[in-house]
C-alpha cells in the first residue's frame, strides 16, 4: 500500500492528461510530476486520493534524451512541460489525445494526431495575473504562492515591462484593492488593454494615470475606464484580411503565433456553398472569417454579454452575411432550423447534454468541433458517434507550449 511521504523508485510508463505521467507501485497507479515516459525516477508520494497516488520527482535515476534543463520555476503557471524537449512535448500531446479517444470515447484512432508547433516564447496574448502585496504574477501550480510571470516566457518582454510599470504605479498611487489583472493584447502587441479586478472602486484620476503608462493603451475597471478597453486583431485567412475588435474581458484564442493557422484550418473545413451555424462564437473569429474569406452565410450565437457585444460589432463591420445572436446555446438550438454545417467551440467543460442534443436534432451533415480539453472532447465524440456521426479527421494545434493543454479540431460527418 502506497502512503503519503514515501519515496519510491518508479518507471514512468506514459503521459496522463493534466501534465503528470503514469507509473505503478505495487499495482497502484501513481501520477508523477516532473517526469518523462521511459525514465526511472525517485519520487515522493505527496498524497493518495481515491486509489490514485500523486508524486513529485526528486531525482532522475535514468534520464530521457528528451529531458532539458529548466531555468524557471517548473511549477510556475504554464511550465509543467518545461523540462521536456519541445518535439517530445508535441508527441506526448498527440498521445494524450489518442488515449482520451480510446479510453474515454472508446474510439481508437487509426493514426497519431498531428500537432502543429508554436514558438515557445511570447506566444500568449491574454493572461489573468494575480496581485498579492506589491507583486503581479502567476500562482504556482496547485497553490496560491506567487511566482514571476516573466520567467515563464509566455508573455512578451514588453508585456512584462508594462506590468512592472503598472505595479509600480499602483504602489505610488496607494492602490491596494486590486486582486487580479487581466491583460489582453493584439497579435502584433501594438495595443494592450488591462482590466483591474478590484474589491472597491478606483478613482477616475487614478485610472487615467494608469492608462497613460507606456505600453498600455487602455485600463478598465468595473467602475471606470480610460483609453481603449478593446484591442483589434488583423489576420489573413485564405489571402483575405479579417479584422476583429475585442474587449479585454472577452474570450479569445490566446496564441499569437498559431491564431491565423487555426482559424484558416477551421474555415477550410466549411463547405463554400453551405450556410453555417457558429455556436459559442465568442467575438466572431470563426464566424467573421468564414463569412469574409469563404463567402458563406453565418448565424453566430454567443451567450456571454461582453463577447456578444463584440460579436455584433464585428459582424456589422465585416460586410459579411452574419446574423449575430446573443443567447445561450442551449436555448438557441432548441428552436433553431436544421443547418448543413455547424462549428462549436465550447468551454473546457465541453457541450452540455442539452446543447449537444440540440445540435444532433439539427442534423448537420458536417460538425466542426474545436476543443481545448481532450477529456470532454472525447466524451462528446462518443455521444456524437452514438448519434450517427463519424470522425472524418482530427488535427491539433499547440496553443499552449510547455503546458499539458492542446487545442484539438475534429470534423464529424453524418454517417
Amino acid at each position: 500500500m502506497v502512503t503519503s511521504g514515501q519515496v519510491l523508485s518508479l518507471t514512468i510508463e506514459k503521459p496522463a492528461a493534466g501534465g503528470r505521467m503514469i507509473a505503478r507501485a505495487d499495482g497502484q497507479i501513481v501520477l508523477v510530476g516532473g517526469a518523462i515516459p521511459g525514465e526511472m525516477v525517485r519520487a515522493r508520494i505527496d498524497r493518495v486520493a481515491k486509489g490514485v497516488a500523486y508524486a513529485e520527482t526528486l531525482e532522475v535515476e535514468s534520464r530521457s534524451a528528451d529531458r532539458r534543463d529548466v531555468h524557471a520555476d517548473p511549477l510556475c503557471g504554464g511550465c509543467l512541460y518545461g523540462h521536456i524537449a519541445y518535439p517530445r512535448q508535441l508527441m506526448i500531446k498527440s498521445q494524450v489525445i489518442g488515449d482520451a479517444f480510446h479510453r474515454i470515447g472508446r474510439l481508437p484512432l487509426r493514426a497519431p494526431v498531428p500537432v502543429a508547433p508554436s514558438p515557445e516564447d511570447g506566444y500568449r496574448m491574454r493572461a489573468r495575473l494575480h496581485v498579492r502585496g506589491e507583486r503581479i504574477g502567476f500562482f504556482r501550480e496547485g497553490s496560491h504562492e506567487m511566482c514571476d510571470a516573466r520567467q515563464t516566457r509566455q508573455l512578451l518582454p514588453a508585456t512584462c515591462d508594462a506590468l512592472d510599470r503598472l505595479s509600480a504605479a499602483m504602489r505610488s498611487l496607494a492602490i491596494d484593492t486590486v486582486r487580479e489583472v487581466e491583460v489582453s493584447e493584439n497579435v502584433d502587441a501594438s495595443e494592450r488593454a488591462v482590466f483591474l479586478d478590484a474589491v472597491s472602486e478606483i478613482g477616475p484620476r487614478a485610472v487615467e494615470r494608469l492608462a497613460a503608462l507606456a505600453g498600455i493603451t487602455g485600463v478598465a475597471t468595473a467602475f471606470a475606464s480610460q483609453g481603449a478597453a478593446h484591442v483589434t486583431d488583423r489576420l489573413t485567412v485564405r489571402d483575405v484580411s479579417v479584422s476583429l475588435k475585442r474587449h479585454v474581458l472577452a474570450f479569445f484564442q490566446g496564441n499569437r503565433h498559431l491564431l491565423a493557422a487555426l482559424v484558416t484550418h477551421v474555415v477550410d473545413q466549411v463547405p463554400p456553398t453551405d450556410d453555417l451555424l457558429d455556436l459559442y462564437a465568442g467575438v466572431g473569429v470563426f464566424a467573421v472569417s468564414a463569412a469574409v474569406a469563404r463567402g458563406v452565410r453565418v448565424t453566430a450565437v454567443e451567450g456571454d454579454r461582453v463577447a456578444a457585444a463584440d460579436l455584433v460589432a464585428n459582424a456589422s463591420a465585416s460586410g459579411g452575411a452574419i446574423a449575430a445572436v446573443h443567447q445561450a446555446v442551449e436555448d438557441f438550438v432548441r428552436r433553431a432550423e436544421p443547418v448543413s454545417t455547424i462549428v462549436v467551440d465550447p468551454p473546457r467543460t465541453g457541450m452540455s447534454r442539452d446543447a449537444l442534443a440540440g445540435v444532433v436534432r439539427l442534423s448537420p451533415a458536417r460538425l466542426i468541433y474545436v476543443s481545448c480539453d481532450v477529456a470532454t472532447l472525447a466524451r462528446d465524440a462518443r455521444r456524437l458517434v452514438d448519434a450517427g456521426y463519424a470522425v472524418e479527421r482530427i488535427d491539433a494545434f499547440d496553443l499552449f507550449p510547455n503546458t499539458p493543454h492542446v487545442e484539438t479540431v475534429v470534423v464529424f460527418v453524418r454517417s
